[in-house]
C-alpha cells in the first residue's frame, strides 16, 4: 500500500452504488498515511490473535486489522444507522459498538453505536459473542437486522453488537467495526457472513468481489470494491487463478519469494493469505530478515542506536563516574521528557521496548542487568514506553560503559562494543526497517511467484513513503511474523500487493485471481 509521495490510498469512504445487471461498485476515498497509522511492532506481535466462538470451536490465528487503512460505510437497521467498517477478507463476522457499550469501553464511546431501540426491522438473537484478541477479548451479543450496502438491502443480518472492545488500538481507530469478507467456517458463533447472504438472497450477480486500490496519487477515487463480478477498466490483461487451499481465510498456495541478493523465500512452496484488513507484506521473520538486509533497510533501533552512541559516547565516559544513568543523560540532554522526538526517534520508540524484552534470550543474564534497566526488563511494562527512545538506549549506553571502563577498555573499544550491541537490537525480521528515501531507484524488485507466474514489486511499490511531522520517512513494507503451525508459516499479502494487482476473490469456485492493477 504505496505512493510516492506518501499518501496511502486509504478508504474512509463515502458510497457510491451503481446496480446495473446487479453489480454493486462501492466508491473508496482517499486518506494519508500518518506515521502513527504504521503499526508498530508490538501492535504487530498482537495483530495475529485467536479468534474463539463461544461455542466451542476452532482456535484460528487471524489479523485484527488494526493497520488497516482501507474503510467503508455501511448502514444497519430501518432507518439506516451509518457505520464505517473494515472490508476484511481476513474474517467472516460483521460487528459493530453497540448502544449498551459498558461505562468503561472508552472506545466505544467515541464511535458511532447501533441503536436497536431505532430500527424497526430489528430481531433480537442475544447469543454471546466474543473474538479474543492479543489485547484482550473484545464482547457482546448477537442481533439481527438490515443491513445496506448501497441500494443494497440484505435481510436478516446477524451481526455482533460489541459492548466491550479492549485496548488503546480500538480507541484510536478510525473505523466503527468490520465487515468480514472471509468463508463461514471461520465465522465466530457460526453466523453467515453478509457475502454469503447476498449470494442466498439473489442480491450479488455471481459470486464473485474484487477489490481495486488506486495507486495514482493524483486521482479523485481511492479505489473500489466491486460485489457481484469485477470491473474491466481496472485490470490489464488477463487473471492468473489460484486455487484456495484452505477455506478461512482466503488462502492460497504461493510458489517463491525472489529478490537479488538474498536467498529465495518461500522456496519449496508456502502458504499465503490475500489479506485486505493487512497494510504491509508479513512473513516469517527469518525470511523478511533476508529480504530487508538484501533491499538495504535498516531496523530503526540499529540505526538510531549507532547514530546516537557516536555523537554522544565521548560525553558519557567524561561524566559518568561522577553521575547516576538518569542524571548522566539527563545532563546532555537525551532523558529531557519535554523533549519532543524526530519522526525516526518516534518509530524508534515503538520498538526499543519489545527489542529488549525479546533480546533478554540473548544476551547473558548478568550482562543484561548491567546494561538494561530493570523496570524495562518486567513483561507487565513491555510494549510501554515510559520515556523517549534516546532516553532508554542512552541509559542503556551509560550502564555499559560502566562495566566496560571498569574492565579498563579504551574508548574506541567501547565504541564498537555498543555498535555491536545495537545491531544486536535490530531486529530486521520483526520490526520496522527503513531505507533512504534517496536510494529508492537503486533498490531491486521483487517477485512473488503464484501459480507459476511471477508477480512484481518495484521498490517504489514495496517502500511506504509516509510524511512523519514534516519529514520523510521511508520504511520497508516487509514486515516479520512467525505464525506457528498448523496454520503457520504464512505469508499475507496485504493492501502493498492487492494495490499492484488487482484482486478477484471468487467464492463460487474457491478461488483467488491476480491481473495487473489499471
Amino acid at each position: 500500500m504505496m505512493r510516492s509521495s506518501v499518501i496511502v490510498v486509504v478508504a474512509c469512504c463515502f458510497w457510491s452504488v451503481c446496480a446495473q445487471d446487479q453489480l454493486v461498485k462501492v466508491s473508496l476515498d482517499k486518506r494519508p498515511l500518518s506515521l502513527d497509522q504504521v503499526s508498530s511492532p508490538q501492535r504487530r506481535a498482537e495483530q495475529l490473535g485467536l479468534l474463539h466462538s463461544s461455542n466451542g470451536g476452532e482456535d484460528i490465528p487471524i489479523l485484527n486489522f488494526l493497520d488497516a487503512q482501507y474503510y467503508g460505510k455501511i448502514g444497519l437497521g430501518s432507518p439506516p444507522q451509518d457505520f464505517l467498517v473494515v472490508f476484511d477478507t481476513g474474517s467472516s463476522n460483521l460487528w459493530v459498538p453497540s448502544s449498551q457499550c459498558s461505562w468503561f469501553s472508552i472506545a466505544c464511546d467515541l464511535h458511532h453505536k447501533y441503536y436497536a431501540a431505532n430500527s424497526a426491522t430489528y430481531t433480537k438473537n442475544n447469543t454471546k459473542f466474543a473474538i479474543q484478541y492479543g489485547s484482550g477479548s473484545l464482547s457482546g451479543f448477537l442481533s439481527s437486522d438490515i443491513l445496506t450496502f448501497g441500494s443494497l438491502e440484505v435481510q436478516h443480518q446477524t451481526f455482533a453488537e460489541a459492548t466491550k472492545e479492549p485496548g488503546l488500538a480500538f480507541v484510536a481507530a478510525k473505523f466503527d467495526g468490520i465487515l468480514g469478507l472471509g468463508f463461514p467456517e471461520i465465522a465466530v458463533t457460526g453466523a453467515v457472513p453478509p457475502f454469503n447472504n447476498m449470494i442466498d438472497q439473489g442480491l450479488v450477480k455471481d459470486p464473485v468481489f474484487s477489490f481495486w486500490l488506486n495507486r495514482n496519487v493524483e486521482g479523485r477515487q481511492g479505489g473500489e470494491l466491486t460485489l457481484g463480478g469485477v470491473d474491466p477498466a481496472h485490470f490489464k490483461g488477463e487473471h492468473v487463478w489460484a486455487p484456495v487451499t484452505r477455506r478461512g481465510y482466503w488462502q492460497i498456495e504461493m510458489d517463491a519469494v525472489k529478490v537479488p541478493g538474498a536467498s529465495s523465500a518461500c522456496r519449496d512452496g508456502c502458504k499465503a493469505i490475500a489479506d485486505s484488513g493487512t497494510s504491509l507484506l508479513v512473513g516469517p521473520s527469518e525470511e523478511v530478515a533476508a529480504i530487508n538486509l538484501a533491499i538495504g533497510a535498516e531496523g530503526v533501533v540499529a540505526a538510531q542506536c549507532r547514530s546516537l552512541v557516536k555523537a554522544y559516547l565521548p560525553q558519557l565516559v567524561k561524566i559518568i563516574a561522577t553521575m547516576p544513568s538518569d542524571q548522566v543523560c539527563a545532563t546532555i540532554g537525551l532523558c529531557d521528557t519535554h523533549q519532543i522526538p524526530t519522526p525516526a526517534r518516534k518509530l524508534l520508540a515503538q520498538t526499543l521496548t519489545q527489542a529488549q524484552q525479546t533480546q533478554q534470550d540473548q544476551i547473558p543474564p548478568e550482562l543484561l542487568r548491567r546494561i538494561i534497566p530493570a523496570q524495562q526488563r518486567t513483561p507487565q511494562n513491555a510494549g510501554q514506553v515510559q520515556e523517549s527512545s534516546q532516553c532508554q538506549i542512552c541509559e542503556m549506553a551509560v550502564n555499559y560503559v560502566k562495566v566496560a571502563l571498569a574492565n579498563n577498555e579504551t574508548e574506541t573499544q567501547i565504541e564498537d562494543k555498543l555498535a555491536g550491541l545495537c545491531d544486536s537490537l535490530s531486529f530486521l525480521g520483526s520490526s520496522q526497517a527503513v531505507v533512504d528515501c534517496d536510494k529508492l531507484s537503486e533498490l531491486p524488485d521483487v517477485s512473488f511467484t503464484i501459480a507459476g507466474k511471477e508477480f512484481g514489486l518495484t521498490p517504489e511499490q514495496y517502500i511506504l513513503k509516509i510524511d512523519a511531522g514534516g519529514e520523510a520517512q521511508c520504511i520497508s513494507g516487509f514486515m516479520g511474523l512467525d505464525v506457528p503451525a498448523p496454520a503457520g508459516p504464512l505469508w499475507i499479502l496485504g493492501d502493498i500487493f492487492l494495490g499492484a494487482y488487482h484482486t478477484v476473490f471468487d467464492y463460487g469456485n474457491e478461488r483467488v485471481g491476480f491481473a495487473e492493477a489499471a
